[in-house]
């Protein structure tokens, strides 16, 4: 875990535990910076839409870092989020990035064979949510500043040790880069397998989280209750300050 972050994949956070495959599985396919961690919680809260976190993330900044060099124990930790991330109504979600993807395939692909499977196994119900924002430049320049910094989060912030970085015109091209490539990526995934993604934009989610949430609870067939709403972590936003000037500096280049 990140030290000193509290970041929803702690076990004071867990669902009971659910016995047998969940009822109904979606991948929230995105990529950084793009709003999905605070989308996850969103639909997460509702508790009938599972939990979905990057249970495959073992990077050394992310949640399951401590697992990074450790293909057992990262299994492990995939099949737990199954059972006790499934929502009581039996909804399981997986947040992940094609980059993500790629970095477990190379030390670890049975787990990657073995969650793609799991996930997107069952043409009849193979469910993706992908999450796009609109401002192509802000994306970018946030997902920039975010690899140059290496703070990913509010409270990384507010811990200090990172100094901001110089605007570059070049960081920010890198990024949209990235973006581009992994969006691609989804978007090919997508119809190779025949899958109609329900495409979301997080600049609308943001306008109406409740109606963000209703579309993918329609998407994937599944009914509200709001009794079952369950408290989740907030997301905090960063610091907006240096993006708004990164985005003068790449406007007037």
């Amino acid at each position: 875990m990140m030290e000193g972050i509290t970041t929803g994949y702690e076990e004071r956070f867990d669902f009971p535990t659910h016995f047998g495959p969940p009822r109904t599985t979606y991948l929230l396919a995105s990529v950084p910076r793009s709003g999905s961690t605070w989308l996850s919680h969103v639909l997460w809260a509702t508790g009938c839409l599972g939990a979905p976190l990057e249970y495959v993330n073992f990077e050394p900044g992310g949640p399951y870092g401590f697992a990074a060099n450790d293909a057992a124990k990262q299994t492990a930790l995939w099949r737990r989020a199954m059972a006790t991330r499934t929502s009581p109504n039996g909804v399981f979600g997986l947040k992940t990035f094609p980059a993500q993807l790629h970095h477990v395939q190379q030390d670890n692909p049975a787990l990657v064979d073995e969650v793609m499977r799991f996930m997107l196994g069952n043409q009849s119900d193979r469910k993706v949510v992908q999450l796009r924002r609109s401002n192509r430049d802000a994306h970018a320049i946030s997902y920039a500043r975010a690899m140059l910094r290496g703070i990913w989060r509010a409270e990384q912030e507010e811990q200090g040790g990172a100094t901001e970085p110089e605007y570059s015109a070049l960081a920010v091209e890198r990024a949209a880069h990235l973006i581009d490539l992994q969006e691609r990526a989804w978007q090919d995934m997508c119809r190779d397998l025949r899958i109609e993604p329900l495409l979301l934009w997080f600049e609308d989610a943001v306008a109406d989280p409740a109606g963000v949430a209703g579309q993918v609870a329609d998407y994937l067939g599944v009914a509200l209750d709001p009794s079952a709403r369950v408290y989740v972590p907030a997301i905090r936003q960063q610091s907006r300050e240096g993006a708004r000037i990164w985005a003068e500096q790449h406007a007037a280049r």
